[in-house]
């Protein structure tokens, strides 16, 4: 898709298999027939995406890579699918010039770092919030340790505590409470502008059910209070929006009026 002069092209790495549990004990395991399947499971994917700035190609998050995560409650993730989507796109690694990582859990920085600690995408600068440095890798959050050893032997890494403009047309944003550093990214050319959400919100039922968080939020209070800012500024009808878990990779935007919802 196009937004103003930027081109956008969703990829997805793999799939989120969630269930009603992933946003809280309170939601029944019948909740939102039309999100969960008969076998009571969301099939969501990795979101990915690549965003072409004139001479810059910007890839936002990185999926969970050649790997796979069991959780609690029959969920699991697997990834492994991003390099595909971006061959078929033309695309190789060698061509991002820069990297956006919404935040640092494993289905968002799979493909950064080889076994052996060495960048994927050997030419590009990594942005990421600096508040996750310090809660991931220089803290108790989970982290592969391959990716933990990536970050720390420094290169071309660049965390940031400010809202920071990556490329032309491209903004990180800080969006905190899923991970202390949560970044949303803003594109905008024109009159035209999308918002990259990460996992500031997880899926779009959650306009209508304030209170599902997301099992992975460490700070559930201020993902709250982002969510509901976001959720604002996608009143806006010059905005369109995306979470990286959102079905079928698909924008939409809030429609307000006598009661706010969510149109695709």
């Amino acid at each position: 898709m196009r937004i103003g002069e930027l081109h956008l092209h969703p990829v997805s790495d793999g799939t989120f298999v969630a269930r009603p549990a992933y946003f809280g004990p309170h939601v029944p395991p019948s909740a939102h027939p039309e999100l969960f399947d008969r076998h009571g499971a969301a099939w969501l994917p990795l979101g990915c995406f690549l965003v072409r700035s004139g001479d810059r190609l910007v890839l936002v998050d990185t999926g969970e890579g050649p790997d796979s995560d069991e959780l609690p409650h029959g969920m699991r993730i697997v990834g492994g699918q991003l390099l595909t989507g971006l061959r078929a796109l033309g695309v190789t690694p060698a061509d991002v010039t820069d990297v956006v990582c919404t935040h640092l859990h494993s289905d968002h920085v799979g493909w950064l770092f080889d076994l052996d600690a060495r960048p994927v995408f050997a030419r590009a600068t990594v942005w990421y919030g600096a508040g996750d440095d310090g809660h991931f890798v220089h803290g108790p959050g989970r982290m592969r340790e391959h990716v933990r050893r990536g970050f720390t032997d420094g290169g071309r890494t660049r965390p940031i505590d400010r809202d920071t403009v990556v490329a032309p047309g491209v903004t990180a944003v800080l969006a905190p409470g899923h991970t202390p550093g949560h970044l949303c990214v803003v594109l905008s050319s024109g009159r035209e502008r999308a918002l990259l959400l990460g996992d500031a919100v997880t899926c779009p039922v959650q306009l209508d059910e304030a209170s599902w968080h997301s099992m992975g939020d460490v700070d559930p209070a201020l993902a709250d209070r982002t969510r509901q800012r976001l959720w604002r500024e996608l009143e806006d009808p010059g905005i369109v929006g995306v979470g990286s878990h959102f079905p079928e990779l698909r924008f939409g935007r809030v429609l307000a009026g006598a009661g706010r919802h969510w149109s695709t």
